[in-house]
């Protein structure tokens, strides 16, 4: 036992030397940084940089009202009804934002797409939130690179968006740096009422669960939008691959770091190793899904098997809300029921869309965990079912 605890020991040892992280570590702030471009890094990461530079290859967007037509009518209410473009390679992020055809009034909403207004942020605090939209797009130059994982400190891994810090609370201590870098932007987050800063609606790992998450949303009544037929006041969830990966019934967050699985090892042509900031699917990596055969011998069968399950429950979830809203939507017009009949189903309805949208916008389709997806959907199934049931026939 000792001989492995000293091996242990040592193998941290040195991997600490080389520059790896495992716990996240949060930048300062007022500092008054300037970025340091991922352009300026290419002679001397040139393999990191030509990998992050493939990310424009995936190039292509869909236009997800067209693949899902019943988010016209479940999200109505709010511009994502009208276009709502689907992910792609972190090169455009700045492009896309712009071009969403959704109207932006503040800063706010380059949160997470350049590190100009990262740093920002980090040197100006929560008043760089309520800056015009137009007037920070004139100080944008380039989309997601090395600052926002980074901090202009190649080879250390630092939480640039400090809201991550802010929410996990003493839990941010223990959480895996490799994760962390990821997690900084691909969580669930709502703008504050009151200063329009990108904050997380939980304090904790505990609180990170959908329950929580939508228990607090009901203490403060915050809602992102209002449907205008049915008067439900609905929130809108935003990419939670981080509270999901991390939820209970997670089989490989506490063994592998978001990096393991989308972030994959090369080998350059002198025969270095380094991490590619290629950031893909791992099953468009061979390296990444021969690591995994020893538990999973058909790594794409098994991950598109679970995808397809919650893709089919998704849409029939998804078509079922959709109903519910245009019957809620009927029963306010047809003044055939009270105020209070009517708030009953919209409660309902409310709760039903979060869940169910906890599931639609999370970019794994279910491979992040296949047991928390189901018990999202069960749970939003059962309380449309109930609002159903409430309308009169």
């Amino acid at each position: 036992m000792k001989k492995i605890l000293i091996l242990v020991l040592s193998t941290l040892l040195l991997l600490s030397v080389a520059g790896v992280a495992f716990a996240a570590t949060e930048t300062e702030t007022g500092t008054g940084v300037v970025v340091i471009g991922a352009a300026d890094w290419a002679n001397t990461y040139a393999d990191v940089y030509a990998s992050y530079m493939k990310n424009a290859e995936n190039k292509d967007i869909i236009d997800h009202v067209e693949e899902y037509p019943m988010i016209a009518t479940v999200y109505e209410g709010m511009a994502f009804n009208k276009y709502y473009g689907s992910a792609r390679g972190h090169y455009y992020t700045v492009q896309d934002v712009t071009n969403t055809g959704r109207p932006h009034a503040l800063a706010n909403c380059f949160t997470c797409k350049t590190p100009d207004f990262t740093a920002k942020v980090n040197n100006e605090g929560v008043s760089a939130y309520t800056i015009p939209f137009e007037d920070m797009l004139a100080q944008v130059n380039e989309s997601v690179s090395c600052y926002n994982c980074h901090a202009n400190t190649p080879g250390e891994l630092v939480v640039t968006h400090t809201y991550l810090a802010d929410a996990m609370g003493d839990d941010f201590a223990a959480l895996n740096a490799e994760t962390a870098s990821c997690a900084q932007c691909h969580v669930e987050y709502y703008f504050a009422p009151e200063t329009k800063a990108v904050t997380l609606p939980y304090s904790s790992m505990e609180t990170m669960h959908p329950d929580s998450i939508l228990a607090f949303f009901e203490e403060t009544n915050f809602a992102d939008y209002t449907n205008p037929r049915t008067g439900v006041k609905q929130i809108k969830v935003q990419h939670p691959e981080f509270e999901t990966y991390m939820g209970k019934g997670s089989v490989h967050a506490a063994q592998f770091s978001c990096a393991d699985c989308h972030m994959e090892k090369a080998t350059n042509a002198e025969g270095t190793t380094y991490t590619s900031h290629y950031w893909v699917s791992p099953l468009a990596s061979e390296s990444i899904q021969a690591s995994c055969a020893a538990c999973h011998p058909d790594l794409e069968g098994f991950v598109k098997g679970i995808q397809a399950k919650a893709e089919e429950r998704t849409i029939a979830i998804g078509t079922k809300l959709e109903d519910l809203t245009n019957k809620l939507a009927d029963a306010v017009a047809s003044e055939k029921y009270t105020e209070d009949e009517l708030n009953a189903i919209r409660a309902l309805n409310r709760k039903g869309q979060f869940y169910w949208d906890f599931v639609f916008v999370e970019n794994s389709e279910g491979a992040h965990n296949s047991r928390l997806t189901t018990e999202c959907l069960d749970k939003a199934e059962a309380l449309i079912d109930e609002a159903l049931g409430l309308i009169k026939q």
